[in-house]
């Protein structure tokens, strides 16, 4: 647009989009990015109403302007990943989506929902089956049930690194009635999630992490008693699958009987001695049970491995002053107020 002012642009754009008239407001914000490139407002615009549009290919482009020119926004962020997971550029996605949500994305309304169940998507995809259960639970608590998230909580619950659209026709009935139990249970539907989880049992009882999950499920309640056969029943069926023997262990030191724990917790250090949960387990076991240095050690080592965890303090306060080392615990102490001072803040 030739000979209009930059200012005349920006009005006229403006006015464009609080008037519902997208595609009048692109017109003017193309031609005013064209004359200010630094504007990183219009290059927002360009790309948010490419991207209402389905036009991800130039939606992207604008994005990647947005960010370039105002690399803390976290909602740019979070859009631009959106676009290449249109675009099926899911390496990058994930990376972007990543960025957003470490930029907040809590009170951004709409694009935070749909990023939050695109970023579960993709860790899922890549194998990062812990996390995704955060931003699934926010889902559970606020969005209704639709295939997508059921399916996507199915895979996670399954550990199988896929797409909703990847699923294997012979695994969908699996992955999505373990889905539908998961969702049940992440956004506190009481009663369904036991009908949910038994019928997914009547249906597989042979699948793998099915009783896991319905015992991690049970363990959570306040009446948890049924938990331990679900979970004993999975590690009959696959002795190698260390978070079960964790959860067994967790389960048995609630009710106070560490010397029954203690074969749970070393299989669980055995099958999986990069997670500190269980290093955790096995030195609460052993510092109960009397083998107090062993179990410091198993604590200490837990403590390498999640430093920012307050239970692991907690328990090395209370394993230092079994042992009587006075200043140990108070460092441990200090660390743990550290710790939960940290959480309590904004």
């Amino acid at each position: 647009m030739p000979g209009i002012p930059f200012e005349e642009l920006v009005r006229q754009a403006r006015e464009a989009w609080t008037a519902g008239q997208p595609e009048e407001a692109l017109r003017f914000f193309r031609a005013g990015v064209e004359l200010n490139p630094l504007w990183d407002e219009g290059w927002w615009y360009v790309g948010s109403i490419h991207y209402e549009a389905g036009h991800f290919d130039d939606a992207r482009n604008a994005f990647r302007r947005t960010v370039q020119l105002k690399p803390e926004a976290g909602p740019a962020w979070a859009l631009l990943g959106l676009c290449e997971y249109e675009l099926e550029e899911y390496d990058s996605a994930l990376a972007h989506l990543w960025k957003g949500e470490s930029l907040g994305l809590e009170k951004t309304g709409e694009v935070g929902r749909v990023a939050y169940h695109h970023l579960a998507l993709l860790l899922i995809r890549d194998g990062q089956f812990e996390l995704p259960v955060k931003y699934l639970t926010r889902l559970a608590a606020t969005e209704p049930e639709s295939s997508q998230l059921v399916a996507a909580c199915g895979l996670m619950t399954l550990r199988m690194p896929l797409l909703p659209s990847e699923i294997p026709d012979a695994d969908r009935e699996l992955v999505m009635m373990t889905g539908r139990a998961v969702y049940s249970a992440l956004g506190g539907q009481g009663e369904e999630v036991r009908e949910r989880f038994d019928a997914l049992i009547a249906r597989h009882p042979t699948a793998p992490r099915v009783h896991y999950a319905y015992g991690l499920y049970l363990s959570l309640e306040s009446a948890g008693e049924d938990a331990l056969p679900m979970l004993r029943k999975e590690v009959e069926l696959f002795p190698d699958n260390a978070q079960a023997h964790l959860q067994i262990a967790f389960e048995i030191l609630t009710r106070g009987n560490p010397a029954d724990a203690l074969p749970s917790a070393r299989e669980s250090v055995r099958l999986a001695p990069e997670l500190f949960a269980s290093h955790l387990a096995l030195g609460r076991v052993l510092v109960e049970t009397g083998a107090v240095d062993e179990g410091l050690a198993e604590l200490e080592w837990a403590s390498r491995l999640a430093p920012e965890v307050p239970d692991i303090q907690l328990a090395l306060a209370r394993g230092y002053a079994r042992a009587g080392r006075t200043d140990d615990v108070g460092r441990a102490r200090a660390k743990l107020a550290e710790l939960l001072a940290k959480q309590a803040s904004p």
